[in-house]
Parts: C-alpha cells; sequence; structure tokens
C-alpha cells in the first residue's frame, strides 16, 4: 500500500510536513515550523500527529524555517533515522536551525522573568541532535538515492534558495509503483542569482506549492526600477530606507539590486548599507561557498566586481552595532530580519522609522496573515511592536516582483501538460492563491485535490 498524508501546509502556507507510507517505510518530506499567530506556537508546541520513531528517513527540500523548524523536535520525540538534502541546504539549515533555538531559548528566559507560561518547541541541544542526522547524508542534484526500502529519491533544482530543491520519489510497494514529485517552494525566473527552476518530471502524482497560485509578478526589471526609485525618492528626502528581509536569497538578492544601482548611479554611491541580521550575514557566507547554485549572470558578476563587498556595506552582528544604527536619522538603507516582522531587529529599525514621514519601509516578500508585515501592508495606523504602539507615517511601499516564489504562469509551466492521476495543492491560502491554481487547474481537466490536514490519501 502506498499512503500520502499532509501533516503541515494543508490549506495553509506554513508548516511543510508531508508523510509517505510504502509498504513497510516511511519517510516526511519537510518537517518545517507553523509560523504567523498563537494558533501556529500552540500547532508547532503539539505532538505528532504520527510517530517519530517509525519514520525511516527526511527528505529536505529546504532550509527556510517553515520546512525545516521542526526538525530539532522530530528527533527530540524519537526520530533515528538520516535527513537528506543538497549541501548548500545543509550548510543554510544549519544557521537557521542554530538562530532558532536561540531566539526561543531568550523568549523562554524573559517569559520567565516576567512569570508567563513558557513553549519551547526546541532548544540548542535539539538543534544540534538535528544537525547531526542532517550531516549523514548529502545528496547532489539529478543523482538517484536509495532512501527506504521501496522509496527512491531525485532531487531536482528549484531555484527558490540556495540548495532549494524538488524532489521526485519512485515508490514501490512490492505490488505496484507509482512515481510522485514534490515542488518544495519553486522560484521566480528572472533575479539571475540562481539558476529557475527544473520543470516537473513524469509523475502520477504531483504535491505542488500555491503560494502565488491567483497572480503573476511584474517583470523583474519593472520591480528593479520601482525598488530602485522608491531606495531613491527616499534618500533624496533624507529618510532611512528599512527593508524587512528575509536572511536567505532575499538578502543577497537585494544587495545584487543595490550593487548594481550604485553602479548605475541610481543610488549615490556614499550610501551606507546596513546588513543588521547575524544570520544574513552568515548565510551571504554560505552563498560565496556554493557557486554550483548560481546563474550565469551571477556568477559573471562576482567575477568583475563582488556585490558583497560593496565599499560601504557594514556588516553589523553586534548588538550595540545594531542600536547605534538607530542615531541615523536619514540617510541609510537598513536591511534586517525578519521578513515578516515577527522578531528579530527590524523591529527596533521600524519602532525608530515607522513614525518618520521621510523613512520608508519596502516590503519586497510574501507576509502571512496575522503577522506585523501583513498588517502595515494592509493599512494600520498603528502597529504594535513590543509594548508599544507605533503610529505609522513613513511611507510603505510592497513589491512583490522580487519574490522567491513562481507565480500562477510560472507555476503552470512547471507542472506542464504530462498526464497526471492527481494533482495535491499545498502551502497557500486556501481562499486565494490555493483556490484560483484549483480552479485553473479544473479547467485544463486535471484531477486536482486539496489534501485536508492529517488525513490520508490513498495512492495503490
Amino acid at each position: 500500500m502506498i499512503v500520502y498524508t499532509c501533516h503541515g501546509a494543508a490549506r495553509g502556507v506554513t508548516g511543510s510536513c508531508h508523510l509517505i507510507e510504502c509498504g513497510e517505510s516511511r519517510i516526511l518530506v519537510d518537517c518545517g515550523l507553523f509560523q504567523g499567530g498563537r494558533d501556529a506556537a500552540d500547532a508547532n508546541a503539539h505532538d505528532f500527529a504520527f510517530d517519530p520513531r517509525t519514520i525511516d528517513a527526511v527528505l529536505l527540500t529546504h532550509a527556510h524555517l517553515d520546512h525545516c523548524g521542526r526538525l530539532p523536535k522530530l528527533v527530540r520525540d524519537g526520530f533515528a533515522g538520516p535527513i537528506l538534502a543538497t549541501a548548500a541546504t545543509r550548510d543554510l539549515a544549519r544557521i537557521v536551525l542554530l538562530d532558532a533555538a536561540s531566539l526561543q531559548e531568550e523568549e523562554a528566559k524573559r517569559a520567565r522573568e516576567h512569570g508567563r507560561p513558557v513553549v519551547v518547541v526546541s532548544d540548542l541541544d535539539d538543534a544540534f541532535h538535528a544537525l547531526e542526522a542532517l550531516d549523514r547524508r548529502v545528496v547532489d542534484y539529478d543523482v538517484t538515492v536509495d532512501v527506504a526500502p521501496g522509496i527512491q529519491a531525485t532531487f531536482l533544482d528549484a531555484g527558490h534558495i540556495l540548495g532549494s530543491a524538488s524532489i521526485l520519489l519512485t515508490l514501490n510497494d512490492g505490488v505496484s509503483q507509482r512515481r510522485m514529485v514534490f515542488s518544495g517552494d519553486l522560484g521566480h525566473h528572472g533575479s539571475g542569482v540562481l539558476r529557475p527552476p527544473r520543470q516537473a518530471p513524469p509523475a502520477d502524482f504531483v504535491v505542488m506549492e500555491t503560494t502565488y497560485g491567483d497572480r503573476p509578478h511584474r517583470s523583474f526589471e519593472a520591480t528593479r526600477e520601482e525598488f530602485l526609485s522608491a531606495v531613491g525618492q527616499t534618500l533624496a528626502a533624507h529618510g532611512n530606507v528599512v527593508i524587512p528581509t528575509f536572511a536567505l536569497e532575499r538578502a543577497q538578492e537585494i544587495l545584487y539590486c543595490l550593487h548594481q544601482g550604485i553602479r548605475q548611479g541610481a543610488i549615490p554611491a556614499s550610501v551606507s548599507v546596513f546588513l543588521d541580521s547575524p544570520m544574513a550575514i552568515s548565510a551571504t557566507a554560505v552563498f560565496r561557498r556554493h557557486p554550483e547554485c548560481f546563474g550565469d549572470d551571477f556568477l559573471e558578476a562576482l567575477r568583475k566586481d563582488d556585490p558583497f563587498g560593496m565599499p560601504r556595506l557594514h556588516y553589523t552582528r553586534g548588538v550595540d552595532e545594531s542600536m547605534a544604527i538607530n542615531a541615523i536619522e536619514g540617510g541609510a538603507i537598513i536591511l534586517a530580519g525578519s521578513g515578516m516582522c515577527t522578531g528579530g531587529r527590524v523591529r527596533h529599525h521600524l519602532r525608530h522609522n515607522l513614525g518618520r514621514a521621510r523613512s520608508s519601509v519596502i516590503f519586497v516578500g510574501y507576509a502571512a496573515e496575522g503577522t506585523p508585515a501583513r498588517e502595515i501592508i494592509d493599512g494600520r495606523k498603528v502597529i504594535r511592536i513590543g509594548r508599544q504602539d507605533i503610529s505609522v507615517r513613513a511611507r510603505i511601499w510592497t513589491i512583490n516582483g522580487f519574490s522567491a516564489h513562481a507565480d500562477a504562469p510560472e507555476l503552470i509551466q512547471w507542472l506542464g501538460d504530462e498526464p497526471r492521476q492527481r494533482v495535491f495543492l499545498v502551502h497557500g491560502e486556501p481562499d486565494r492563491g490555493m483556490a484560483a491554481m484549483r480552479d485553473t487547474l479544473r479547467t485544463r481537466g486535471m484531477a486536482v485535490v486539496c489534501p485536508e490536514f492529517d488525513v490520508p490519501c490513498r495512492l495503490a
């Protein structure tokens, strides 16, 4: 018997976790955190709906927290197998998991000091044990590997972030053989930093993300022009530019864009740029170690003039260095995490800049429902950050063309016209991207399912 069960990102955006049972073998594709609000925190702390001790292996599509963040909990709860990933994903996951565990320990300490309930999904010890499992097996793109009896996997470049992969499974339970492909998160064409995603191979079943399944992105060139215009207008008004930035891929892509803007004269060469995110700084170092993931344009740029080494680019690791940036009332570009403003250093930069009419906040990525970023984007006039209410006077820009996710036309292009028994849609807002992609694919004659949370689907 072959069975698929979606234990995360079912009719929702985060918490990616997929269980495949094939004969006596059981594997997971991803094991990520739920994000956005108290419901997510409760879901992360809850027991898994399966016994982690029975899982033979985990296949990790990429290192974003909503795909890898519950791996330490999985190991703590009894998983003892290997975690398979590309080399770049392994290196980025090390940064992400240790950073997340450190933040949880700090938040737990503050909660205890104030007599609040403490929920820690995983601590540093859990993270290190998960990393030991991740170090056991590194896989290369386009190489088929044995995962468990009856299960083989091939990792294909997904073009989303460094090392990201779609995963093709060949499943044989001794009676039937099926092919199943998981998109993971698919990349957006055009930035030139990474190679574009590999198209979905022939497969009986497809599990596909739908984050932007309801819309096309603007072209990257139009996005870049709008971004540089927003930065230029803010600097001309003697304001600061705050860019809430995801540490993996987005920060490096924005640095590349700023570097191009300075070289072409769209941004003054004298501007100070701050990468105020220890995780993004570490991720940038990982980028340098994995040129095998880059597109040709970015490789050429690295050879000519390193965009990560601009003369007035400041890498601020220390807390004191980060706080010192707040003394700058205008003329600075500040990239800081987190991208959805749920934590990290961007929150104190927002406290100091949201109330300044001459400053700008530029959102360059997806903002989930229930996050501060989404509230700001949706036009809230007063935002609570920590224990302080901040009036929003700064100009707010939302520039989604930088998205690391494929848009609706690119998702359809990736899926192609190959016959499929079923297409499972996951990782999207159920009444937006997921619903729109469901309707689009059904009009094309495809059998489409939006799987329910924790409900098994028999495949053979």
